[in-house]
């Protein structure tokens, strides 16, 4: 079974978010079921550096692929990778890829060329690499184009016999919107954007990449079950809930899972101590090193902390709100991530305002999201929307317990302590700083008992948060597509 996973970002050599995680682990743990999958994507600045500095890059590319897009030629060297035994295709074009941002700020025909170029690229390359996939699965908007240019390109239509797609949605709210008059320049027939029509890009009068892809792939999921039903919704559909319901009978939700290789506590060489569900007593030492890092003379208070975007989606406005609310003696709180400059600046003030307890670190570093991962009594969760959610399920890992909104992913993972013996978690509904309050308070509470938080530990990190799983329900859904 050969599939493609098509992908603007793939962890280790180039990682926004946690599209660039699936999009490493998921073919990863495919080949482990015996599939041969493999990643094509772009090579944003530093991703061929970091391929060579890690050993895994051919000594020359092999090919050139040539695409035409706005009535010009454009081409690519491509270079092959083995990371860690995956196969992985880059297309390096210094111009075309030169944005080490990854995503455009606008959305026009110019801007949106590199993910255009991506997505032909795919059907160019089995005479590239003499090697060709049964199967291309496709990953958020920048590969939506996939699925509708085997229907309605003038001349990848022709193709549409030879390949199945898969599409999945990582996240809504980021569609793909452009103007119309960017489809002629990229190839696409007039039956491309006919209001109304199956298979057609328009929406409301604009071009709707993930609309095509979600009408024209063979089968689309979701990055958890109860994703697939909440983007069916009016609140969750961003105005796409109307096509995603039509299309339901080829809609499932999967569950992410994490690199187990990777989000290890028993053999993490980025965290002080090694631990295991078995003997948690390194966990402590990871916490005194973190302490120690950060300044603070450690008075046995609960370490609450964020790793992520500071961004609306992920509630930081109600995390804020929430801990202004609580003592300043009752918690430490490390807060990881950036955002925009609105987020950023709220996050800056509130740790210039309690600099007894909270300590901030602005950016993403790979090494302080382990070093917090391992030392945290309480990750925040509260989303306004998750997708799935990557964090929750490596906090399970290194025994962190998550407060988290009941949505999304986060509803398919977090069993709420106070309800079942079995808890790993606890969980609010509202989106409000009260709600959020309350829960933390809950959590604060089993904390000081003793046996019941070990009881709560031993349930997280007892949970198989694997790929192992997920990878044979898409091994299945293949199956299924091909058959069919």
């Amino acid at each position: 079974m050969k599939i493609l996973h098509i992908s603007p970002e793939c962890a280790p050599l180039a990682k926004k978010g946690g599209l660039g995680d699936v999009a490493y682990a998921l073919p990863k743990a495919l080949r482990a079921c015996g599939a041969d999958a493999r990643v094509l994507m772009p090579a944003w600045p530093g991703v061929l550096d970091a391929a060579r500095d890690m050993g895994a890059l051919s000594s020359r590319h092999f090919a050139v692929i040539n695409a035409a897009i706005n009535w010009r030629v454009l081409s690519a060297r491509v270079w092959r990778a083995s990371v860690d035994g995956l196969p992985v295709y880059i297309l390096e074009n210094d111009r075309l890829f030169s944005s080490p941002a990854i995503y455009p700020e606008e959305m026009t025909a110019e801007s949106a060329e590199p993910m255009i170029f991506l997505s032909y690229a795919a059907f160019e390359l089995a005479a590239a690499a003499h090697w060709k996939p049964l199967i291309l699965h496709a990953h958020d908007w920048p590969a939506a184009m996939i699925p509708t240019a085997l229907r309605h390109h003038r001349r990848y239509s022709s193709l549409a016999a030879e390949y199945d797609t898969v599409y999945t949605i990582h996240n809504m709210a980021h569609q793909g919107l452009f103007e119309p008059d960017c489809l002629n320049g990229w190839g696409m027939d007039d039956g491309s954007f006919v209001p109304m029509a199956e298979g057609s890009l328009e929406f409301y009068g604009k071009v709707n990449l993930m609309k095509g892809a979600v009408d024209n792939a063979d089968a689309v999921t979701t990055v958890s079950p109860r994703y697939s039903w909440d983007i069916q919704t009016k609140e969750g559909g961003f105005g796409l809930d109307g096509v995603v319901s039509a299309n339901r009978r080829k809609l499932r939700g999967i569950l992410n899972g994490i690199d187990c290789d990777i989000w290890n506590p028993g053999k993490d060489p980025l965290i002080p101590a090694a631990f295991s569900p078995e003997d948690t007593s390194g966990k402590q030492a990871c916490r005194a090193a973190l302490m120690k890092e950060y300044g603070w003379c450690d008075d046995g208070r609960p370490l609450l902390i964020f790793v992520g975007r500071l961004a609306e989606q992920k509630g930081v406005d109600i995390m804020l709100e929430a801990l202004w609310g609580l003592p300043e003696s009752s918690f430490y709180a490390l807060i990881i991530g950036s955002g925009n400059e609105y987020f950023n600046g709220r996050v800056a003030e509130f740790a210039a305002a309690r600099t007894g307890n909270v300590r901030t670190v602005m950016g993403f570093s790979e090494k302080k999201a382990h070093q917090a991962y391992a030392a945290g009594d309480i990750l925040l969760m509260p989303s306004l929307f998750e997708p799935c959610g990557l964090s929750q399920l490596i906090a399970f890992a290194y025994g962190t317990i998550p407060v988290a909104r009941a949505t999304g992913g986060l509803c398919d993972t977090v069993i709420d302590a106070d309800g079942a013996d079995e808890g790993n978690g606890f969980l609010f509904s509202d989106y409000s700083a009260g709600e959020l309050k309350g829960a933390i308070g809950r959590a604060l509470s089993a904390r000081n008992d003793t046996s019941r938080w070990k009881k709560i530990i031993q349930n997280a990190m007892s949970r198989d948060s694997s790929w192992n799983i997920p990878a044979k329900e898409y091994i299945e859904l293949y199956r299924g597509i091909i058959e069919a």
